[in-house]
């Protein structure tokens, strides 16, 4: 069982398998949200052992389609995790348990900023991988 929490430890849930793969993007939004690196994983392997309640949703305006949940007590990114998807993104962040995964992609590249550098060798590019 993979663990998960936010910073204050409000927010609590399980994942009964490991996230099919890790990316990071670089676009503005993400970075301003705190996550960067997300994971994704399946709907019918995340378990809520608490603090769903505790759980905020962000709904951004037209162009943008993704909400962006965090934890309303601390503030922590918690990515997609209220999604009704039947596979979402989550934040790296968030999860306690080693998963074993390493980056896979870097989308968004020609927004990184120039202090952020790029340190693996994941294919990067310029919006949405294919």
């Amino acid at each position: 069982m993979i663990e998960g929490s936010c910073c204050c430890g409000a927010v609590k849930f399980q994942l009964s398998s490991a996230p099919s793969m890790m990316g990071t993007c670089h676009c503005s939004r993400c970075r301003k949200a705190g996550a960067s690196t997300i994971v994704f994983v399946k709907k019918e392997d995340l378990i809520w052992v608490q603090g769903k309640e505790q759980v905020a949703l962000y709904r951004p305006g037209p162009p943008y389609k993704y909400g962006r949940c965090f934890c309303k007590v601390c503030g922590s990114s918690l990515g997609e995790i209220l999604s009704d998807e039947d596979s979402f993104p989550i934040a790296a962040n968030a999860l306690d348990t080693e998963i074993g995964l390493r980056n896979q992609f870097h989308e968004f590249a020609s927004e990184r900023p120039s202090w952020s550098e790029i340190c693996d060798d994941a294919p990067q590019s310029e919006g949405h991988p294919s």
